[in-house]
């Protein structure tokens, strides 16, 4: 009898062009074993695509028959009814009858770009419906995150008669009850993880709640945003609401808004995420849009977007309204029509940016001091935290990312007020759940507030509770930590020279895009290459050129290395032949195009000959 194939035993790939540990102490790995790489060549002979191609293709995932349709990901497949959601009915009907009766709606969103993008989609939809909504987003500092009864008692003496948040509200439960106690219908449309303990409200939309078996908890609270204003427009078309003088509003003309917030949030780029940001960077690319277009020239973005772009470039300038500026600025900017108008506050987002950069520098620094304190030369604690007086509370989730980069474990980082309060913000490695924990510690009593997604986590305490936090984290994630930081492994989905990196292999890899969170962009190996120049550009980068044994020449750069394994690697490797790893990006100037490689590991060969597997 012949076994399964999903029983026969799979040879774990042996580590890719023999780098066993590399210059940053990774295993490289091939991101194929024998079976995916069965798959990738089958993929080539079915549906004739370049080997590199089938092979990315095959490294994540994707099933023989389904490449046509991950190529181009489509919303009118992945898009399910919207009535599959839980209570999704009854929240599209609630909007519904604002829209029909003219309601005064409050729309109350997060102070970040996954907040803001969902905010202005909303807006726009109920401008569009003729109603004039009022948009509250909260101060990051004097209000916190979510909904507040102060917040809430101001938008309801405003004439609110509906209250609809978006991208928060699941945990808020007594600002929510004071929103009912003043007499105002609640929608929560959010993507939070949830516990057993709801708000009382008409409608809590969450595909993350206990009850919900959708299947959308992956999208961020704009994606499903989108699917709500999907129900709600259908709704409407029941009712005989569009008319010629009021057509039904197109929402995928506003896919740009989805594209920034589910890219910006890290959401995973799987399923129907993966459409909206494709189609929505199509949208973009368009520059039909003032509000975006502004973003994208304040930040210098000279070609068509990406989707990291939208990550690096664009999201943290909607960021910095909320972090260190006025926390509407970026909802402003998405529902300017104004050119004139959007240009003046893209440039001073842009400037809030900058400003916010050199606040996360000072406060990244004393936190890298005080986590290499604290893991000592044993390389102990599973989780860092580090807090401290005078740090900016619009920062400290970034200082945080920082840490968990630098130290590859879960970090948090807490600003302490001078009341003895302290506001901070987590992120975490795959494999370790930060958002449980925190609900957990929440209920324990050692945490004020707290909430948040498996790798990102916010959290309010007292300051005497910091010792018991950093206990409690140590206690409950150590074995988790632990096994996710068992092997340190670099998956490579194939290796190239320096010749056959051209824009041609960057535009076919990109085919399997968009990249990010859960489709990881191609990591590709260039094998003994000369590091012939490496020079500090910009700010803590690294400029590289690597020649191949033939003389062709591939530029590199090393993103905020300097002064980290990566960076001192390199220099101490100039003029000598290393393997590379990194991923590719099309560089655009004066109209010309080159291809620049993205460093992300470097080793040293072997003495013998390299075999490439």
């Amino acid at each position: 009898m012949t076994p399964p194939a999903t029983a026969l035993p799979v040879e774990a790939p042996q580590a890719f062009l023999g780098v066993a540990r590399s210059l940053t102490d990774k295993l490289w790995r091939d991101r194929l074993d024998a079976r995916g790489a069965a798959r990738a060549l089958a993929i080539v002979q079915r549906h004739q695509l370049p080997e590199l191609l089938a092979r990315v293709l095959a490294g994540r995932g994707v099933d023989i028959d389904a490449v046509a349709d991950f190529l181009d990901p489509t919303i009118r497949k992945l898009l399910p009814d919207p009535f599959t959601v839980t209570e999704m009915e009854a929240a599209a009907k609630r909007i519904a009858d604002a829209a029909v009766r003219g309601e005064k709606v409050a729309i109350f969103g997060d102070y970040d770009v996954d907040g803001a993008t969902s905010a202005a989609l909303l807006a726009w939809h109920l401008r569009h419906c003729g109603l004039d909504p009022l948009i509250h987003i909260p101060d990051r500092i004097f209000e916190g995150y979510g909904p507040n009864v102060e917040a809430v008692r101001g938008l309801a003496a405003k004439g609110a008669r509906l209250l609809v948040t978006v991208d928060c509200g699941t945990t808020s439960i007594e600002p929510l009850a004071e929103a009912k106690r003043l007499g105002m219908s609640v929608v929560v449309i959010d993507h939070h993880q949830a516990g057993t303990e709801l708000p009382e409200v008409d409608a809590l939309v969450n595909p993350n709640r206990l009850d919900d078996l959708s299947g959308l908890g992956h999208l961020a609270a704009v994606g499903l945003v989108l699917v709500t204003l999907v129900a709600v427009n259908r709704e409407l078309r029941k009712r005989g609401f569009w008319t010629s003088e009021m057509p039904e509003p197109d929402l995928l003309g506003m896919l740009h808004h989805v594209a920034l917030g589910t890219v910006a949030d890290v959401a995973p780029l799987i399923g129907l995420n993966r459409a909206f940001v494709a189609k929505g960077l199509i949208a973009m690319r368009r520059r039909d849009h003032v509000g975006h277009t502004a973003l994208m020239d304040v930040a210098r973005l000279n070609g068509p977007p990406e989707a990291w772009h939208l990550g690096f470039m664009l999201g943290p300038r909607v960021n910095a309204g909320g972090r260190i500026g006025r926390a509407d600025l970026g909802v402003r900017l998405l529902l300017e029509g104004d050119s004139v108008e959007a240009a003046r506050i893209a440039a001073e987002l842009d400037r809030l940016n900058s400003e916010r950069r050199v606040i996360e520098q000072a406060a990244e620094a004393q936190a890298e001091a005080e986590a290499l304190a604290s893991i000592g030369l044993e390389d102990k604690l599973g989780v860092i935290v580090t807090a401290s007086q005078g740090w900016h509370p619009g920062v400290v989730g970034l200082v945080a990312s920082r840490l968990k980069e630098k130290f590859s474990r879960p970090a948090f980082a807490i600003a302490l007020e001078p009341g003895g309060i302290g506001t901070g913000s987590g992120r975490s490695i795959a494999g370790v759940d930060l958002g449980k924990a925190v609900r957990q510690a929440v209920a324990d009593g050692i945490l004020l507030k707290g909430g948040g997604h498996a790798m990102a986590a916010g959290v309010t305490l007292r300051k005497e509770k910091l010792a018991e936090f950093r206990a409690y984290l140590e206690n409950a994630l150590a074995q988790d930590v632990a096994e996710a930081r068992h092997v340190n492994e670099l998956y490579i989905d194939g290796a190239v020279s320096a010749r056959a990196v051209t824009p041609e292999l960057a535009t076919t890899l990109n085919r399997a895009g968009p990249f990010g969170s859960g489709n990881p962009e191609p990591v590709l190996a260039l094998p003994a290459h000369q590091l012939v120049f490496a020079d500090e550009v910009g700010q803590a980068h690294l400029r590289l050129r690597f020649k191949s044994g033939d003389g062709a020449i591939v530029n590199g750069i090393a993103f905020r290395s300097v002064g980290q394994k990566l960076g001192n690697a390199l220099l101490a490797n100039r003029g000598q032949q290393v393997h590379v790893a990194g991923s590719l990006s099309v560089d655009r100037y004066q109209g010309a195009e080159r291809v620049q490689f993205r460093v992300v590991d470097i080793a040293l060969p072997d003495q013998g000959p390299s075999v490439i597997r």
